[in-house]
């Protein structure tokens, strides 16, 4: 006679609190927006509109395209999240990581990727490769701590 035993597993095929993720990344844009509008206008003005072939200034369409990127590196802060749920339950782990985070994001797109860019759209205000900045540094860490901040708030 056999017998037979059921056992259930919860398994996860989500990717993180997505929602989290953006909220946590349109409000930390908001922020770096903010601060760039008085230390950088011509970044929100000129450069992120000649990224996508827009002549400036075009500033209510810079803050639009930089309030997108916002929200997907703030998917991005989600996906990594998913790695380590825990991470969400801390705002002072969150907090940390998301700087973390921030820093990694500018050394990957303004340090690097912004500058080829610019250069390759043919923008005559092209920032030199590597793209190293004070404002730039503290702007997006300050965003990735405002991301990590309103991740943990939204995901617990």
């Amino acid at each position: 006679m056999a017998t037979e035993t059921v056992t259930s597993t919860d398994v996860s095929t989500a990717a993180g609190n997505w929602k989290a993720g953006v909220t946590g990344g349109v409000v930390g844009g908001l922020v770096f927006g903010a601060m760039m509008s008085v230390m950088t206008p011509g970044v929100l003005q000129m450069a992120i509109p000649a990224m996508y072939g827009i002549e400036g200034p075009a500033g209510t369409v810079g803050w639009a395209i930089h309030m997108s990127h916002g929200a997907v590196i703030g998917l991005g802060f989600a996906a990594i999240a998913s790695l380590k749920p825990d991470l969400g339950r801390s705002i002072g782990t969150s907090l940390g990581v998301g700087a973390g985070y921030g820093l990694l994001v500018w050394v990957a797109l303004a340090v690097i990727a912004m500058p080829i860019w610019l250069g390759a759209v043919g923008f005559p205000g092209a920032p030199p490769l590597p793209n190293v900045g004070v404002e730039s540094l503290v702007g997006h860490v300050v965003y990735g701590a405002v991301l990590g901040g309103v991740y943990s708030a939204v995901a617990n």
